[in-house]
């Protein structure tokens, strides 16, 4: 008997306040960067770069819900997850620390910087829609604890580390926030209808502000930074960029040493993803997602958004806590006025990040044990393989941005000055040069050992 997809089902309400979050924090990590790293205008950035990332996370989020479904009115089924997508956060960092930040500081110009990245995403969506096309070759070839093993790592270093490191620096509103989260999602726990994660972030709030009013400004809420947030209120649009686009091509030599690598780099991950998917019970065309995330990129870079899309890690999450379809269009709806109206400022200056962390350390915890739930018990040491290249990249960007802090840009210096530096990091025993080696290319260096573990085996 096949039953008629819904829109929207009770479930889609937990999915959109925890993946709408997951999207407002790296919204507000994204402000954050072109702010105070790369010292954007505030113009440039909520007048042009913010509403050209709304639009381009509506497509992507809009686009993601009608695959959905589709393949539930294909099934019949009605348990049928969209696949969550958004700004691709460890690309997030390489755009900003290595390419826009250097060429910002070499010209002294910000926007030559803001013109560089939109070139890097141009080129990146031209990999991903040819890389489509090859991706269920790839995908069919690839033993699945390779695939989900790679994705454990990214999970347990690029989604969870933060959070986890930012609620024990802040305990009080981190954990109280984590505990609602948990025993909601986990412990069954209901709040009077209320989604965890609208109870989570209102806590969260209630402790940072009571705490303000009483003088302590635990969590870093102020009204003068909620005043001062209102000056970037009002509609703005997204307009076409291509001059800016085209401009950035006098950057092509540097751009094309990361962009190529990086486009293979998303290539691979949205396979996984795309995998991982198919293990909680929803299996979408390959091509169909790759081809779609360079679309929706290009579109984005052409109106002024330097950071790439991508099928985002967490469907089984999402899927877990009830989202359906609806959740994914809400979301992308939600964030089009939000980047539209210039609310972002306020949302910087009203909620705790901290209150909306906890959210990305549960996604983390599911992905990291899907790895070995979903794949045979003698492929762990596999698993574990798939996991090391990740855990290299992440120790490379911390310490990248401990040098940047520091005022020493790793990609402004020349080869002496880079090769004294890692010969002084020896030292200490930090062996900088083989975390490189061993963190480049980390979804492919991870797939590669984690498949070669399973034929071995």
């Amino acid at each position: 008997m096949t039953t008629k997809p819904k829109m929207w089902v009770p479930g889609d309400w937990n999915a959109f306040f925890g993946f709408g979050t997951n999207i407002l924090v790296n919204l507000l990590t994204l402000t954050g960067l072109l702010r105070f790293v790369l010292k954007m205008p505030d113009n440039l950035v909520f007048s042009r770069i913010l509403p050209a990332t709304g639009l381009m996370l509506c497509l992507s989020t809009l686009y993601y819900a009608w695959l959905a479904w589709k393949l539930a009115q294909k099934t019949g089924r009605s348990d049928v997850c969209a696949l969550p997508s958004g700004i691709s956060v460890p690309h997030m960092f390489v755009v900003t620390f290595v390419i826009m930040l250097p060429i910002s500081l070499k010209t002294g110009d910000p926007v030559k910087g803001w013109e560089a990245g939109l070139t890097w995403v141009f080129i990146q969506s031209f990999v991903l829609m040819v890389g489509g096309f090859v991706a269920p070759v790839i995908r069919k070839i690839t033993p699945r604890a390779a695939l989900l093993g790679t994705l454990a790592g990214v999970s347990i270093t690029f989604i969870s580390m933060r959070p986890a490191l930012e609620m024990f620096m802040t305990p009080l509103i981190g954990f109280a926030c984590f505990a609602i989260i948990l025993l909601s999602w986990f412990g069954g726990v209901r709040y009077r209808g209320i989604p965890a994660g609208l109870v989570a972030i209102a806590v969260g709030c209630v402790i940072a502000w009571g705490s303000t009013a009483f003088g302590s400004s635990y969590g870093g809420m102020s009204l003068a930074g909620l005043k001062d947030s209102f000056t970037n209120f009002g509609f703005r649009i997204p307009l076409p960029a291509f001059d800016h686009v085209f401009s950035g091509f006098q950057f092509l030599g540097v751009i094309l040493v990361t962009a190529i690598p990086f486009g293979i780099y998303d290539l691979v991950e949205a396979i996984d993803n795309v995998e991982s998917a198919a293990v909680a019970g929803d299996s979408f065309p390959t091509t169909r997602v790759l081809t779609a995330d360079g679309v929706i990129s290009l579109i984005g870079c052409l109106m002024g958004n330097p950071f790439i899309n991508a099928v985002y890690i967490g469907h089984p999450g999402w899927k877990a806590m009830g989202g359906r379809i609806g959740y994914s269009a809400a979301t992308g709806l939600t964030v089009i006025v939000l980047c539209w109206m210039g609310t972002i400022s306020l949302m910087l200056a009203l909620i705790p990040t901290v209150a909306i962390l906890p959210i990305l350390l549960y996604i983390g915890m599911l992905i990291g044990s899907q790895a070995f739930q979903e794949t045979p018990k003698s492929h762990a040491p596999a698993i574990m393989l798939a996991l090391i290249p990740n855990l290299a990249s992440w120790a490379i960007s911390q310490i990248n941005g401990t040098l940047s802090a520091a005022g020493v840009i790793v990609g402004g210096l020349s080869h002496d000055q880079m090769e004294a530096l890692v010969a002084k990091m020896k030292t200490e025993g930090v062996l900088y040069h083989g975390l490189q080696i061993l963190g480049g290319g980390a979804i492919l260096g991870g797939a590669y050992p984690g498949s070669d573990g399973c034929l071995h085996h």
